[in-house]
């Protein structure tokens, strides 16, 4: 092959980094990819935590509703919040307010205070910061970047979000028998300086709409733009489907210890399935050059559903055939596969909602897909940890899977729109 053919080749296939030659988005960029790795050691060691102090999937689970209640109303406010402030300021606000809890729950677990409620309730407060900061980054993007790179920086933004995903999952369950798990919420008070850093050096950007405060009638208006426009609506309601009865991370602290005899203060086992999606997801982010080609996204959102849905199910039927290492491996496999449709169908959600909201609403409909996007697993944890005290592990994530591939066929019907829908060849920016 000479080297117009393997330039043609990297073209078509391997992620499009044009976007990477913007200066403030590559700041952006570049401090995700040291936050995200921070932030996951914390997204393993809070379950972990918990699981160590009550020994109770249950208690996991209860996380999820926690997490769900700050994400759901500052989400929305946050989303409100962005469209009347100057979203550099607020991001830099939001990155502060998380070094600040997250430094919290390093002093807490390093004084060695095992109260699950105290625990819960930082759960909460960090998860209000985060519910405001990703709307604003979010609606930062489309006025950095023409409409034409997006799908390409979207794809961009989460491969380096996954490969965190991956590394951090994995440096848990290695770190935490070493360094003790109170320190891993300390190097994620560390990473999260960075996204303070770029947020700093981002231009002024004031609102551009008539809106000037961020009341119930402001979020309100948001869900009455969102109402006009189906595309949208039914880009929410697939991936809640996906997110509830498809995620079945709150069973990962239970299947390391009690099916691949994990200690139950956390192991290798365990950072292996947290890591597992986001390999899959960082597989499908690396050959993502096809993406800005495909038309049909609304189509191409429903089959990248179906198929976490059905890898969710070999997940559960691959933890219920064995304890053994091939198990385990079967088991990951399933859950990369998953890790990558959910990548594709996240990509193409968050491209449909940039190019089609108008920038004066665009901060409180990125507010809503937040809840949707965080909101939906932490749902997915309470009823995967309340549905597994009773029929176990396996038959809850293979049942959910399943549920998710019936829900798509539903939304097929329901939706037809959003099947047919077809993206402009090129869309720019407003």
């Amino acid at each position: 092959m000479d080297r117009r053919a393997a330039a043609t080749v990297s073209r078509r296939f391997l992620a499009d980094t044009t976007a990477l030659q913007n200066l403030d988005f590559r700041r952006l960029w570049v401090a995700q990819a040291v936050t995200v790795i921070g932030s996951q050691l914390s997204v393993v060691a809070v379950p972990q935590q918990i699981f160590d102090i009550t020994r109770s999937s249950g208690y996991v689970g209860l996380a999820g509703i926690f997490a769900l209640v700050p994400l759901i109303g500052f989400g929305l406010w946050g989303g409100a919040l962005a469209d009347v402030m100057d979203r550099r300021k607020l991001m830099v606000i939001t990155s502060v307010g998380l070094v600040v809890t997250s430094v919290a729950l390093w002093l807490q677990a390093m004084a060695g205070m095992r109260n699950v409620w105290l625990v819960l309730v930082l759960l909460a407060v960090q998860q209000g910061f985060f519910a405001v900061k990703q709307p604003t980054a979010s609606a930062i993007i489309p006025r950095l970047l023409p409409g034409d790179q997006l799908p390409a920086a979207n794809s961009l933004n989460m491969t380096v979000f996954q490969f965190g995903a991956i590394a951090g999952p994995v440096l848990a369950g290695v770190l935490i028998p070493v360094i003790g798990l109170s320190t891993l919420y300390l190097i994620d008070s560390l990473a999260l300086l960075a996204t303070v850093w770029a947020a700093w050096r981002l231009p002024k950007l004031p609102p551009t709409g008539t809106a000037r405060r961020a009341g119930l009638r402001e979020v309100l208006d948001g869900f009455a733009y969102l109402a006009t426009q189906r595309i949208l609506l039914a880009s929410f309601v697939v991936d809640i489907i996906a997110m509830v009865f498809g995620m079945p991370r709150a069973l990962f602290p239970q299947i390391a210890h009690d099916t691949f005899g994990d200690p139950a203060t956390g192991g290798i086992a365990l950072g292996l399935l947290y890591a597992a999606m986001s390999v899959g997801a960082v597989v499908g982010g690396v050959f993502s050059g096809w993406l800005p080609r495909i038309q049909r996204q609304g189509l191409a959102v429903v089959l990248c559903i179906a198929a976490w849905g059905l890898s969710m199910v070999g997940f559960g039927v691959a933890i219920g055939s064995g304890s053994g290492p091939v198990a385990l491996w079967i088991a990951l496999a399933f859950l990369a596969l998953g890790g990558g449709a959910d990548m594709i169908s996240a990509a193409f959600r968050m491209t449909m909602l940039q190019q089609v909201a108008t920038d004066e609403v665009r901060g409180r409909l990125q507010g809503v897909f937040t809840v949707v996007v965080a909101g939906g697993p932490r749902i997915g944890d309470l009823a995967h940890g309340m549905a597994a005290a009773s029929l176990g592990t396996a038959v809850v994530a293979a049942g959910g899977g399943g549920l998710v591939v019936v829900g798509m066929v539903l939304a097929a019907i329901v939706f037809p729109a959003f099947i047919r829908y077809r993206v402009a060849s090129r869309v720019v920016s407003t």
